[in-house]
């Protein structure tokens, strides 16, 4: 009996719509990321961080319905770079936060 994990991690991927919004969360940190650099003393490295978390995201589910294994590993490293971003919060904080 195959695991709920593996048969949502492994999924088909979900097509061209679910992609789009990832992309397009992936664009907006990407522009917050450049509209706090323009302002100067923030924090905002956090968001190059989502923006490749979501971006990796959109790929996987942009790979065509045959793809499943490649869109499992992609979707894991997706995975992996949200909770490096958490544990990176957790162990510092000042990361966030803008303790410089």
């Amino acid at each position: 009996m195959p695991s709920i994990i593996s048969e949502v991690v492994f999924s088909e991927p979900s097509g061209r719509p679910t992609s789009m919004v990832q992309f397009a969360g992936s664009l907006a940190f990407v522009a917050l990321y450049v509209y706090t650099g323009v302002l100067g003393d923030v924090a905002s490295e956090w968001l190059l961080v989502m923006a490749t978390g979501t971006g990796l995201s959109g790929v996987a589910e942009a790979l065509p319905k045959d793809r499943r294994r490649l869109a499992g590993v992609v979707r894991t490293a997706a995975m992996l770079v949200f909770v490096g971003l958490i544990v990176t919060i957790a162990l510092s904080p000042e990361f966030i936060v803008g303790g410089r």
